[in-house]
């Protein structure tokens, strides 16, 4: 209805991301004498059936043809880390964990004859593996790398992609084998359905993880990107860090995530409090979403925060919505920046440059070929600021703020050498300032999905591709002819070629020979992917070393100890000196192995 009515497509939506949409369990669940059901949506019991509380298939079809019908893709989420609260003692407790198979009883949590799901207690939290391998909280824990499990999801995940589901967010991608998940992309892309995958990998305040960033950079999935939106939260809604703090974690994830335009960026979701606080300005809300959606990365928003929604824990940042006021000034600021992401590629796919930052302003630049996007913030609200000595890409010439002052910004002249004029940024004030030109050379700006094996079609973003058909390059093997599936000046669908796996550039040869630059680090696999588990016994090691996997294939680090799998585990489903591992491997293919020691600095290999 929201779509048919203009509210969504008005505010220049071109995406919407639902609940997950499987059948969940019906019982209410009482914890310490408080009733709870599955409101929510991740209590599943059945990932072959629809929510009877959203509707059928049939409504859900429905849906999808009135968002592609408007332009707006789905995107829906997908909880594969666990079914409901169960019990080890207590087979009456809820539903038992109990998991179907369209209407037919797979398995229970207890009398688990099958090996369905991990029995290992509740996780701490303590460390990657422990979260991976018992459950998170009282969820009955799925064991992915059961045979009968992984061919269900990966069923069910089909299933709903045949559907026309245009992206798929995965729950909770911290607490599931690594290996199995990138198998399961493997399978999703080799299935004629290549969508957009993102994960929820929740990262507190000011935390970073290494495991986080080599599974954006690794996976063939992209992430939620946490260390921007707890970033935001403490620049703009708590003022406990400043705008350099964050012009710094700008620049920090763009060096560590090889696909940083992928990252999904937002201010508040459904596990946290909302951004507006009750009686708050609305000041900090606004600028926050006018930063989100000229920033690098996917934008997000969570319903609601364009009529700012307040509400402090579960289930008050989940209530239903408010109003649908189009006259809100988020919503018109969302209207005005969200079409400008389609016209300006900078906003897109551009580098991000700071240009003048003290603790309170922050003016960044984005700019892709000669497409640029200048933005100024200044988050004090009683304090304006002199701006002086800034430089900019945009050509000679005035520009007005393309919030026609919504948000207090102002006009700008910008001299021959990019010099822009000496001006005042009102207190509180936003502005946003571009300018679009046509692409003077090729330039590659993005290649999804990142991950695929030869064969799988991925699509080539960016400008200036002409409307000839040229070549594409795969490291240096040429693409052409029939394998290239589309060509247009800004999109090219085209076939992995049979290629060496691993990490290869991608770049493009125009039909008038203008060669772009090349996007680095996509990933070709050997073949399909399948998770195997590796353990080795009697592994002792001494204090700072750990046990790691390499092997002759590209899955395997081919043979390069920097590519190594690992550390492999020996806490919970094995205890040291056995360590395990499961990866994802080419399913049909020889593979030669080792297990080596490292500590870092020193790597001592298996003998023989």
């Amino acid at each position: 209805n929201k779509i048919n009515d203009g509210y969504l497509t008005g505010m220049g939506v071109t995406a919407i991301w639902i609940s997950q949409p499987v059948e969940n369990i019906t019982s209410v669940v009482n914890y310490s004498g408080v009733n709870n059901t599955s409101y929510h949506g991740y209590w599943p019991r059945d990932f072959k059936k629809t929510n009877a509380a959203f509707g059928s298939f049939t409504d859900f079809q429905n849906l999808i043809s009135t968002a592609h019908a408007n332009n707006i893709k789905v995107i829906i989420d997908f909880a594969p880390n666990h079914t409901s609260p169960a019990s080890s003692s207590q087979p009456s407790f809820a539903e038992n964990g109990a998991l179907y198979d369209n209407g037919t009883l797979l398995g229970n949590y207890t009398n688990d004859s099958k090996g369905l799901f991990h029995h290992k207690g509740g996780t701490d939290f303590s460390t990657i593996e422990d979260g991976i391998y018992r459950n998170l909280y009282d969820l009955a824990d799925i064991n992915q790398n059961n045979n009968t499990i992984d061919k269900y999801f990966k069923e069910a995940i089909d299933l709903w992609l045949g559907l026309g589901v245009d992206g798929i967010r995965f729950d909770a991608v911290k607490h599931m084998p690594f290996g199995w998940q990138k198998s399961l992309a493997s399978s999703m892309y080799s299935s004629n359905h290549p969508v957009f995958t993102f994960g929820e990998w929740f990262l507190g305040p000011d935390k970073t993880s290494p495991d986080n960033v080599k599974f954006a950079n690794n996976s063939g999935m992209n992430l939620l990107d946490f260390a921007y939106a707890q970033e935001v939260r403490e620049v703009l809604k708590d003022k406990s860090e400043t705008m350099t703090d964050l012009n710094s974690v700008l620049e920090s994830t763009a060096s560590s995530y090889n696909y940083i335009h992928n990252m999904v960026t937002f201010i508040d979701n459904h596990d946290m409090d909302r951004f507006q606080a009750a009686g708050s300005s609305t000041r900090p809300t606004e600028q926050a979403l006018a930063l989100t959606l000229t920033s690098r990365g996917v934008p997000a928003i969570y319903y609601g925060t364009e009529q700012y929604m307040t509400g402090v824990g579960d289930p008050n940042n989940r209530a239903m919505m408010t109003g649908f006021n189009t006259n809100t000034t988020a919503y018109k600021l969302i209207k005005a920046l969200a079409p400008l992401r389609k016209s300006n590629p900078a906003l897109a796919y551009g580098t991000t440059t700071q240009r003048w930052v003290n603790n309170d302003v922050y003016i960044y630049e984005r700019k892709f070929g000669n497409s640029v996007a200048l933005v100024a913030i200044n988050r004090n609200t009683s304090t304006p600021y002199p701006i002086t000595n800034l430089l900019s890409s945009l050509p000679a010439g005035n520009y007005t703020d393309v919030l026609g002052g919504l948000l207090n910004g102002n006009s700008i002249s910008v001299g021959s050498g990019g010099s822009v004029t000496n001006f005042t940024l009102a207190a509180g004030g936003t502005a946003v300032w571009q300018s679009t030109a046509p692409a003077s050379t090729p330039s590659v700006a993005n290649v999804g999905p990142t991950m695929g094996k030869p064969g799988n079609t991925v699509t080539i973003d960016g400008q200036g591709f002409g409307s000839s058909a040229g070549t594409v390059y795969f490291g240096t093997t040429a693409v052409t002819g029939s394998n290239i599936v589309s060509w247009e000046d800004s999109e090219i669908k085209v076939k992995i070629p049979n290629v060496a796996a691993g990490k290869t550039t991608v770049k493009v040869t125009t039909a008038s020979s203008a060669t772009s630059n090349a996007f680095s680090n996509f990933n070709v696999l050997t073949a399909d992917q399948v998770t195997v588990r590796f353990k080795v016994n009697n592994a002792t090691t001494s204090l700072g070393s750990n046990v790691y996997l390499v092997g002759n294939v590209a899955e395997l680090g081919a043979w390069s100890a920097s590519g190594a799998i690992g550390p492999m585990y020996n806490v919970v489903e094995e205890t040291y000196p056995t360590w395990y591992y499961d990866v994802s491997v080419p399913a049909g293919t020889p593979l030669q192995f080792k297990l080596i020691k490292s500590n870092g600095a020193t790597v001592t290999w298996e003998g023989g």
